[in-house]
């Protein structure tokens, strides 16, 4: 592949059954081959109040971006919070994350890059270059740049596309959860010759009164009635005399 390629649309991929897992690292081992001083990259992006790795190249140690998340400081937590670009030009030399820097050099990273993706409903996004050379990302700044504004496209449609499968089981759920209440409501009615409000009521209070949740009550009133009942036993006839004695 050469280095100019365009990734593939990854909303295509995703729906041919690629996982966001496995794309996105793609994408990351894509960032490599387009940048040829990087030995490895990661996307790094904030939920919440958390700094998460979504995925990162073959060759990344592990602890690169998690040193920094630990710390709340580094070139990758800067550039996706501030959404300003951060460059290490050689980590033997960089003051600004003495810690980071310090671990970055232990493991053979020489020059970090990080540049912040502009990714809608994500409140901090950052795709992070390492090099193994001093100022070994200085000439490649540009299709460093070029190739995190074609990725920040790729991880929108990536990640809204994974929240749109996510989505689903909890849709299913409550359509679930709306059914099985509707039996159970249904079940207070015959049983106790009440209206439809007056058993929603009735299982609302039986939730409250016993700290259940309402879909489970309602579930365990309709397994209760699904089940066969068992006819009474009939009573054993009594013992004849066994006789001893006569």
């Amino acid at each position: 592949m050469s280095p100019d390629t365009t990734p593939e649309p990854l909303d295509q991929a995703i729906a041919r059954g690629g996982g966001l897992d496995t794309l996105l690292r793609d994408l990351t081992d894509r960032a490599v081959q387009a940048v040829p001083g990087a030995a490895a990259c990661s996307i790094t992006v904030r939920r919440g109040e958390r700094l998460l790795t979504l995925a990162g190249s073959s060759g990344l140690p592990s602890g690169l971006d998690l040193r920094q998340y630990e710390d709340g400081s580094g070139p990758c937590v800067s550039a996706a919070g501030t959404g300003d670009e951060r460059y290490v030009p050689d980590t033997a030399e960089e003051t600004r994350w003495p810690d980071y820097t310090r671990y970055a050099l232990s493991v053979g990273v020489r020059c970090v890059l990080a540049l912040p993706l502009a990714v809608p409903g994500e409140t901090g996004a950052a795709l992070n270059l390492y090099g193994l050379e001093p100022d070994g990302l200085a000439a490649d700044r540009e299709r460093a740049r070029a190739f995190a504004a074609r990725a920040a496209d790729a991880v929108t449609v990536a990640l809204r596309v994974e929240g749109e499968r996510a989505a689903a089981p909890d849709v299913r759920t409550a359509l679930l959860s709306r059914s099985v209440i509707d039996q159970a409501i249904g079940i207070l009615m015959a049983q106790e010759r009440v209206d439809a409000q007056r058993a929603l009521e009735r299982l609302r209070g039986m939730s409250q009164h016993h700290n259940t949740k309402l879909r489970d009550l309602a579930a365990d009133l309709v397994s209760r009635a699904a089940r066969p009942q068992r006819s009474p036993r009939p009573p054993l006839p009594p013992r004849a005399p066994s006789g001893r004695g006569q």
